[in-house]
């Protein structure tokens, strides 16, 4: 043994002063490597009773070795100071540069700590090879990197990498490489936080072109107590048991592949928000309750793709406590979800599935967002204060059904599925925006505050349809119905400025609590029960083309007293642009108040039989201005304009139909100035121009040809009349503005 050990002695001094190398490596038989800088050493010795060797370096304590511990010593230069930990099994090699130096490896079987004392230098670790029973740990004063080269850890007691440091770790995942972490069912206990398969005290920056695996057993997947930002990889949570990323403060996705298969979120971020810029990120959200974004804060997304798939009951898409902003991405959400009625009160509050939701309000400027939600009145986008859409295409069709239940006051209430609504404003500027419900009681739009369609500048184009029933109770002779399948419904006024606002409806097409402004834009309701209804209606500057098959237009109150319908102060008014009101089975014009008209065009067709008429009105028809032309049934109701109208107009009455093949001329002073033919056939019309003068002659026609036409809902303009049949001619009343004619 003497013998050997001052071979050993001698050899190892020898090469000292022989070898042109950076580091001494000592080579210990549990596959740890001790790497010396060569320059700081000072001696080496045996001790105690030369059974151990002793290694000074500079000002430091001796590092002491026993020699049974001893595999071999060798010396090489390193290229770079990365610390090495390879697995093999139960145990582990380490290549430590930075031994002596500030940094210390302890290793128990397959379970590694890391220990950095340095303050100015970051270190970088790599981390390769297999355990099924081993873990690493860190605590660093400084910020790290950590990076994976085909390493597979699974800890049975607990997180497979356990970051103890508050400073930021950069969390490398190699290019080309595929690597694994998972934890285990239960966590042995400890003085430390250890939340998850992957756990950070710090800020955790996730990159590289690799792949990681991550299972989670017992808790979180990846969880930091400060952010987290993934800027590159490929990220697999195959599952786990509460969230798959938990984050403190923010989550970026800048970049990479991330899927998740959670029992909790897919996302959370208890205090910060969550910002996704690129990347792509992938779930299922399944559990009752449970979110695939989550966020105290706000959501900001500005690229990147996200593709949910959500269906656990009440469960969410997107979730903040804040704003959620929208700039760009293409936003995929898939919903089957139900609804969840809640304890409360007398009764119970409903709780929905829903693909966005937000707290406050949400504003989408670009992008493409597309939802799909089947499940029980599932929500599309819902804002609890205002939801503004100034850009991007959005897409929300919900199918699912609502039903009734017993609210908080003990009364008998419906719920439906929205594709969009807010509990505040609700703004729709720009973009293209498409929704349809085809469940019962289902909604297009709805705003507990006012809805606002274009501005100056914005033009959006927006489509709605509704196809589903109402939600009725029948009690002996009483229908009450709690939910109706309107497509536009607002608490507050309803504004068009611009675009194209295209409606189908089963229900009501556009429906105000107060006021619907038409100011501008095109407004096509191509299929409705009632078209548009509110106390008050404006026309002032925008196309309106209604189409119903009870009231195309409809101002009322709701007031009635013993059943009958009384002037109840509400009013149409129209001062500029165009109005175009067809019904099948009801009223073109329905006003439980009065009409007042200034200028613009009104082309109204009511029903060819029966007792609705083009325009019914309780209080007063105003005719002060422009052109209006209504056609409709032989009802003994019809009743001419009021004679407080300051424009001449005229009342016809066919003793026989003029069908909707047949031409009705009106010339004054031998001047064609209405040329028209009704869309279901008419008795009786109520004509007006400013054309029509008192004391002006007039001859009616039917029949006849219109040549180089233009043709706007039956009025003919801009071409040359062939008359037909002279059906009356006379005077306009010189007294009064109402001049009543029949034939």
């Amino acid at each position: 043994m003497k013998k050997t050990i001052i071979i050993l002695t001698a050899l190892i001094f020898s090469v000292i002063s022989l070898v042109a190398a950076d580091y001494l490596f000592i080579h210990l038989k549990n596959n740890t490597v001790v790497a010396l800088d060569m320059t700081s050493l000072v001696s080496i010795a045996f001790t105690s009773g030369q059974s151990e060797l002793a290694v000074y370096r500079n000002t430091q304590s001796a590092n002491v070795y026993p020699i049974a511990a001893i595999d071999s010593i060798t010396f090489a230069s390193m290229t770079d100071e990365t610390i090495r930990i390879i697995y093999y099994g139960t145990n582990v090699s380490i290549i430590n540069p930075f031994t002596c130096r500030g940094v210390d490896v302890a290793v128990s079987g397959a379970d590694v700590t890391i220990n950095s004392n340095l303050s100015d230098k970051e270190i970088t670790c790599s981390v390769s090879g297999t355990t099924t029973d081993g873990s690493l740990k860190i605590y660093s004063n400084f910020r790290h990197t950590l990076a994976l080269n085909g390493a597979d850890i699974t800890n049975t007691c607990g997180p497979a990498i356990n970051i103890q440091s508050r400073k930021k770790c950069t969390f490398l995942l190699t290019d080309g490489t595929t690597n694994s972490l998972a934890d285990g069912i239960t966590y042995a206990s400890g003085p430390e936080d250890q939340k998850s398969t992957l756990f950070s005290e710090g800020q955790l920056i996730i990159k590289g072109g690799g792949t990681l695996n991550i299972l989670s057993r017992s808790k979180h997947a990846i969880c930091s107590d400060d952010y987290i930002e993934i800027e590159g990889g490929t990220i697999h949570v195959t599952s786990a048991t509460k969230d798959g990323f938990h984050a403190n403060d923010h989550f970026n996705l800048e970049a990479g592949t991330v899927t998740v298969a959670a029992t909790g979120d897919a996302v959370d971020c208890e205090e910060g928000n969550i910002k996704v810029s690129g990347g792509s990120i992938t779930s299922t959200i399944a559990t009752n309750d449970t979110k695939g974004l989550k966020s105290d804060s706000t959501i900001f997304i500005s690229g990147g793709i996200i593709d949910f798939t959500v269906s656990g009951k009440q469960a969410k898409g997107l979730k903040s406590g804040g704003n959620i902003t929208i700039t760009g991405g293409i936003t995929n959400i898939t919903c089957s979800g139900g609804v969840v009625l809640q304890a409360s009160g007398s009764g119970s509050d409903p709780s929905y599935c829903t693909a966005i939701k937000s707290d406050k309000n949400i504003l989408i400027s670009g992008g493409d967002v597309n939802i799909n939600h089947s499940g029980e009145a599932g929500k599309g986008i819902s804002a609890d204060g205002n939801l503004e859409i100034s850009g991007g295409r959005i897409t929300s069709n919900t199918s699912g059904n609502g039903n009734t239940y017993t609210n908080s006051s003990g009364l008998m209430d419906g719920y439906n599925a929205t594709c969009i609504t807010t509990n505040s404003d609700l703004r729709l500027i720009a973009g293209d925006i498409t929704c349809s419900a085809s469940g019962t009681g289902g909604k297009g739009i709805s705003a507990g505050g006012n809805i606002i369609v274009g501005s100056t500048e914005g033009n959006p184009v927006v489509s709605l349809t509704t196809t589903g029933k109402e939600i009725s109770v029948t009690s002996g002779r009483t229908i009450t119905t709690y939910a109706s399948p309107k497509t536009m419904k607002a608490d507050g006024d309803i504004t068009f400025n611009n675009g194209t606002t295209t409606i189908w409806s089963s229900d009501d097409g556009i429906k105000s609590e107060s006021n619907v402004y038409l100011y501008g834009g095109n407004i096509n309701v191509n299929k409705s029960y009632e078209g548009i209804e509110a106390p008050y209606i404006y026309l002032s500057g925008a196309y309106a083309d209604v189409l119903a098959s009870n009231d195309a237009i409809n101002t009322t109150k709701g007031t009635r007293s013993g059943g009958v319908e009384t002037p109840d102060g509400s009013c149409l008014y129209i001062n500029s642009g165009t109005l175009i009101a067809t019904c099948t089975n009801g009223d073109g014009i329905d006003s439980n108040g009065s009409i007042i008209m200034t200028g613009g065009t009104a082309i109204v067709n009511g029903p060819s039989t029966g007792v609705e008429e083009a325009v019914d009105y309780n209080d007063n028809f105003n005719m002060n201005g422009g052109v209006f032309i209504g056609a409709g049934s032989n009802s003994s109701m019809t009743k001419s304009m009021s004679v407080t109208s300051t424009q001449p107009n005229m009342y016809v009455s066919s003793g026989s139909m003029i069908s909707s093949a047949t031409l009705i001329d009106i010339r004054i002073n031998s001047t064609d100035v209405i040329t028209f033919k009704p869309k279901y056939g008419a008795y009786k019309f109520l004509l007006s121009t400013p054309k029509m003068t008192k004391e002006a002659s007039y001859t009616i026609y039917t029949g006849g040809s219109y040549s180089s036409a233009t043709n706007t809902a039956g009025l003919y303009t801009g071409g040359t009349y062939t008359p037909g049949t002279s059906k009356k001619s006379g005077t306009l009343s010189s007294s009064g503005t109402v001049t009543s004619v029949s034939f």
